[in-house]
């Protein structure tokens, strides 16, 4: 399906999503960053939950393993694995960012951004694993993660533009 820029609103998917997820355990619920909860308030444009340090106390302390992070070897494999995904699947990738404690991409596909995100973490979770940075039984990344439409050019623009020139060492 070739995108019409100009009709985006008649699109029936949008031009591109913002996908960032998380490493397992370094954005807990209750952070002053805020978070949502997986069956409540996860819609756009509802609040986010009221920072709290019990509550990020509570969930740390159900954690099964400490927070994952990644150094820059894993860096580099997550990329390669993400970039692998879409020339497979034939998604167009506008921006990649691994960062320690999270990944942002910008991908253009006529597919919903949840089955996009779940390749991600396939495919970069086993070439960690073959790469010997990775251990059995250690889990890399958080649940889920979020999927932005992005339905105008200049949102894209912008997204692009976050993903790859506004990320905070």
């Amino acid at each position: 399906m070739t995108m019409n820029y100009l009709d985006f609103e008649q699109n029936e998917f949008p031009l591109a999503y913002l996908i960032p997820f998380r490493c397992y355990g370094t954005w807990l619920h209750g952070d002053v960053r805020g978070s949502v909860y997986r069956r409540q308030h996860n819609r756009f444009g509802t609040p986010f939950v009221t920072p709290s340090q019990s509550l990020e106390q509570s969930d740390a302390a159900q954690m099964r393993q400490p927070p994952f992070r990644l150094k820059v070897a894993e860096r580099v494999i997550v990329e390669q694995a993400i970039r692998e995904v879409c020339g497979h699947r034939g998604y167009q990738l506008l921006a990649l960012n691994a960062r320690t404690n999270h990944v942002h991409t910008v991908v253009s596909a006529t597919v919903p951004p949840e089955p996009i995100l779940n390749a991600f973490k396939a495919y970069a979770t086993p070439r960690l694993r073959e790469a010997g940075t990775l251990m059995p039984g250690v889990t890399p990344w958080s649940r889920h993660g979020s999927t932005r439409y992005l339905w105008k050019p200049q949102h894209v623009e912008a997204a692009i533009d976050y993903v790859l020139n506004r990320q905070d060492d």
